[in-house]
């Protein structure tokens, strides 16, 4: 029977088990949203986990909507990078960036020259934006993309990825979840375009469709993965038929032989379980898409193992046990306590509740 701690390949990476760290933006960056140097550490300390998935890293400055995100289409952002990926390796681990781009889910303050924020159309996210100083403010409404402009982000996708090989990324994963921008594509909530991207379940999915296949042509379908969230409605990003769509995109994700799906579907009786009726797709997507799928979902390490022996995942991603817990894989191995994740410093900060929680050996000294 399959175990969280066998080996699996995923495309052109070897994982030494089937535990990955799921992206976790914690807005540390400095100035140039270029990783901060504390984070060679963050990582390194992490490389046991099969698979790190880089906290989600815009690919322009245009796709940034939030504070001190770190980005990938700089040439300081790919040395900043370069220290991590070289530490991570080094410590036998491997390692992806996330390709981010937040489409509405922005405001002037993080624009160039303090525009609008773009979107499939022009509707607003639901909620509240993040400012430089981490206080609040409403939302505001998007400027819809023109066709020429979404080539443009085509294009920005690929070179994010080109600059993520150059920088050491062993692969990358466009991230197509969570109400940003390719997801605000997908939904029919968020996307009432009447040209050739709107409408249709074909015309929605097709801006992830050129994304993938341009990334896929750039760097190999070998070295991609792509992150899906059907049952999410993140910043209003909802959907009337999340079932035909997702359903549809898994099945023309198919074909490219990526590397992986990584998709978001809570577990039942968990803080991230479905909520409001939304339909559980997981076990259809799998059948759909057919290559290897990793499932986040607030997975303890018992869900995972049930996850694996029924058939229902190859591999499972976790986000704060990782977060808290840099020696989760060897904690999981032994049943050992976890640490406690301290929630007031996820965000922003320095080294405290980053590069300080205690490895196991410190915790029983």
């Amino acid at each position: 029977m399959t175990t969280l701690f066998d080996p699996i390949d995923l495309g052109a990476i070897h994982l030494k088990n089937r535990i990955v760290m799921a992206p976790l933006t914690r807005s540390r960056a400095i100035e140039g949203e270029v990783p901060n140097p504390l984070a060679v550490e963050y990582y390194a300390q992490r490389a046991s986990v099969g698979l790190i998935i880089s906290e989600a890293t815009q690919i322009s400055q245009s796709g940034q909507g939030y504070p001190n995100t770190p980005g990938i289409f700089t040439e300081a952002q790919v040395a900043g990078w370069k220290s991590i990926t070289e530490a991570v390796h080094a410590k036998g681990g491997k390692i992806v960036a996330q390709l981010w781009h937040v489409g509405r889910v922005s405001i002037p303050d993080y624009q160039p020259d303090g525009g609008q924020a773009v979107a499939p159309s022009a509707i607003a996210a639901v909620g509240n934006a993040m400012r430089r100083d981490f206080s609040m403010t409403p939302f505001e409404t998007p400027r819809a993309l023109t066709v020429d402009e979404i080539q443009g982000i085509v294009g920005d996708y690929v070179h994010a990825a080109e600059q993520a090989r150059k920088a050491g990324f062993d692969g990358v994963e466009i991230h197509a979840a969570n109400g940003y921008l390719i997801d605000q594509f997908l939904k029919d909530g968020s996307n009432q375009r009447d040209d050739r991207y709107g409408g249709s379940v074909e015309n929605r999915a097709r801006f992830m469709l050129e994304v993938t296949t341009a990334v896929v042509a750039a760097i190999g379908a070998d070295r991609v993965g792509i992150r899906l969230s059907p049952s999410n409605g993140a910043n209003g990003t909802i959907d009337s038929d999340p079932a035909s769509i997702f359903l549809y995109a898994a099945a023309a994700l198919k074909p490219f032989g990526l590397a992986y799906l990584h998709l978001i579907e809570g577990e039942p009786e968990t803080p991230m379980s479905i909520k409001g009726g939304a339909p559980q797709l997981a076990a259809q997507i799998r059948e759909a898409f057919s290559g290897p799928l990793m499932l986040n979902g607030g997975l303890t390490r018992e869900l995972a193992e049930k996850a694996l022996a029924e058939g229902r995942a190859d591999l499972i991603s976790s986000g704060v046990p990782v977060l808290s817990n840099p020696d989760l894989v060897e904690r999981w191995k032994r049943n050992a306590p976890l640490n406690a994740p301290d929630y007031a410093t996820f965000y922003g900060g320095g080294a405290k509740g980053y590069t300080d929680y205690p490895f196991l050996e410190t915790a029983e000294a």
